[in-house]
């Protein structure tokens, strides 16, 4: 961390009229000190996503495993995907991202740790429902593709899904989630969906509504592992968090990174559009955790 030379003197100029020299010394060392703390904060501050145990949520399920004598972490899937974990003050946890088609009930994690037998934890998820939202489009197309579109789409459905059933080591936790375009969100995550009266798939993100041109952002450091102007989702960036976690950014007007690019958390992705399938301008945010779409909200602080 580097401190400019002219804040430490204008600090000096201010205090050392009204105190001793030996004040002036405990009073600099208590700002550098502050400040050396809240670096370390800054960069080490990390937030787990806020637990909702229902489709389209998270299940945090504690693996009664200590960190400090298991010091790799296990290896836990779900449905057959890995899953996120994380060290929770000296435990380890599993962040489990749980599909919008799963049932309510009973669920389980399988647990494996080096050189001893592969275990289950159970976990229950709750029901919820999910209000119905109807959306009338006038290009039928986007509601019934032809021959030709479906053959695109189910090319742009492989690209997507090698995208996000890949695992990318993560050593680094997260910091916590920042929100990628300022707007009022116009659609939940969620929605039963209707297009012109014919029954669609969930809405499988939040829809934030903001002037073509608004700014999108990346809400946490990762690496862009796709894009392109797709059938449905228009201009859209991924963005590879690490562990199975994927962001997914949709209806771009521009997008300016390429794929393989290093990002931070606030670097620019993009500008808000209405390309694809949309009424009008926004962004719409997907994120996905091993495989499952969830909803995003549960990884912002701030939202």
């Amino acid at each position: 961390m580097k401190i400019k030379k002219e804040i430490i003197i204008s600090f000096i100029k201010r205090i050392s009229n009204k105190v001793s020299p030996c004040e002036l010394i405990i009073n600099i060392l208590f700002k550098l000190s502050f400040t050396f703390l809240l670096t370390a904060l800054a960069n080490n501050l990390y937030a787990l996503p806020q637990a909702d145990s229902v489709p389209g949520g998270i299940a945090l399920v504690a693996l009664d495993l200590n960190a400090e004598t298991t010091a790799v972490a296990p290896y836990v899937a779900f449905n057959k995907r890995r899953v996120m974990v994380h060290r929770q003050n000296k435990q380890w946890l599993a962040v489990v991202g749980i599909p919008l088609h799963t049932k309510p009930g009973q669920h389980e994690i399988n647990v494996s740790i080096q050189n001893r037998k592969t275990y289950t934890i159970a976990f229950k998820v709750k029901n919820k429902d999910y209000k119905s939202q109807y959306i009338t489009l006038k290009n039928k197309r986007q509601v019934n593709p032809n021959t030709m579109d479906l053959s695109r789409i189910n090319k742009e459905k492989k690209q997507m899904k090698a995208v996000f059933t890949t695992w990318r080591a993560q050593k680094k936790d997260l910091a916590p989630f920042i929100k990628p375009a300022q707007g009022p969100y116009s659609s939940p995550f969620g929605l039963r969906r209707f297009f012109n009266q014919q029954a669609r798939k969930p809405h499988s993100g939040v829809d934030i509504a903001a002037p073509a041109g608004t700014k999108i952002i990346a809400p946490a450091d990762g690496i862009i592992s796709a894009s392109g102007d797709y059938f449905f989702n228009g201009k859209t960036v991924l963005l590879d968090h690490g562990q199975g976690l994927i962001s997914m950014f949709c209806h771009m007007d521009t997008i300016r990174v390429k794929p393989g690019q290093l990002i931070k958390r606030g670097e620019l992705l993009g500008t808000v559009g209405q390309t694809g399938r949309a009424t009008g301008p926004h962004l719409h945010w997907s994120l996905s955790l091993n495989n499952a779409r969830i909803n995003p909200i549960l990884f912002l602080t701030q939202q």
